[in-house]
């Protein structure tokens, strides 16, 4: 105590309740996180249908899901944490536990921000996508870092937990639960990446019939232009498949060390192989 640096007495009394704190705020954080994608959900199915409200809805429901896996492991690490206080302070006060355990607690409320904070940013992107103002790419970078967040808070409560606790394998199954519905959040995002795609290439509902005949005639304008390609392609395939067998039939026979051309053969003619030669 008395090595320790007075200008840390402060903040290190601090620390518990700044543990508190940070997993109250992310629970917070989460529900609303859950109430705002309920709110996307009602958006989407009033002003949107057809394939757009399809790709909406599964990812926003993958979404929740995520929001769900999370909670719950917010939960289970808040009873981890205060098992681990209860084992682990004694006669000390559970103040005095997290001062004395500074940098353990200093982790840990690291780890609840970043899980707090990825929950946040994973429904400001849902949100930008929903109103088609945002990229798909940025729910799946969210989702990873959800994951990789998710993975810091439970090596940060594993440090101090007692191996056979029964809140450390709820934990560690409430992991593999969120870093199962971010995949699920990622592969609905692509897939639905891909229908909108799909979708917005061959939408022409919104045309006029002057706006058609362009588009007709432009497209006729490109088949051309591929179907002339591909005839310049196939041609040039043939000129390499010709050379690639006369280089391959160019010599047939080594005399003396040295390569000596064979006779071209000619069309129509077939002539019986000579018969391979012993060394």
């Amino acid at each position: 105590q008395e090595l320790r640096p007075k200008s840390l007495d402060i903040k290190q009394e601090e620390l518990g309740d700044m543990v508190e704190k940070e997993m109250a705020s992310t629970s917070e954080a989460i529900e609303d996180a859950v109430r705002r994608i309920e709110e996307m959900m009602s958006q989407a199915r009033s002003e949107s249908s057809g394939v757009k409200l399809e790709v909406n809805e599964r990812i926003l429901n993958s979404c929740t899901d995520l929001m769900k896996a999370i909670r719950l492991l917010v939960m289970t690490s808040t009873n981890l944490q205060k098992e681990i206080v209860e084992s682990g302070r004694g006669a000390a006060t559970t103040q005095e536990f997290y001062a004395k355990n500074s940098r353990w607690t200093e982790g840990l409320i690291s780890a609840s921000k970043a899980v707090g904070w990825g929950a946040t940013q994973l429904v400001e992107s849902a949100d930008r996508v929903v109103l088609h103002t945002g990229k798909y790419e940025e729910l799946i970078v969210c989702s990873h870092e959800i994951a990789a967040s998710t993975a810091q808070l439970v090596a940060a409560s594993k440090v101090k937990a007692e191996k056979s606790s029964r809140n450390l394998s709820r934990l560690q199954e409430c992991s593999r639960n969120v870093n199962e519905m971010a995949a699920n959040v990622v592969a609905s995002t692509k897939s639905g990446q891909e229908q909108i795609e799909e979708k917005d290439t061959m939408d022409f509902s919104g045309m006029s019939l002057i706006k058609l005949k362009k588009e007709e005639m432009e497209t006729q304008v490109k088949v051309l232009e591929l179907e002339k390609r591909l005839e310049g392609e196939r041609v040039r395939l043939g000129e390499l498949r010709k050379q690639h067998y006369a280089l391959a039939g160019a010599y047939d026979a080594v005399e003396d060390g040295e390569a000596k051309p064979a006779p071209t053969p000619r069309r129509g003619i077939l002539k019986k192989p000579p018969l391979a030669q012993k060394p």
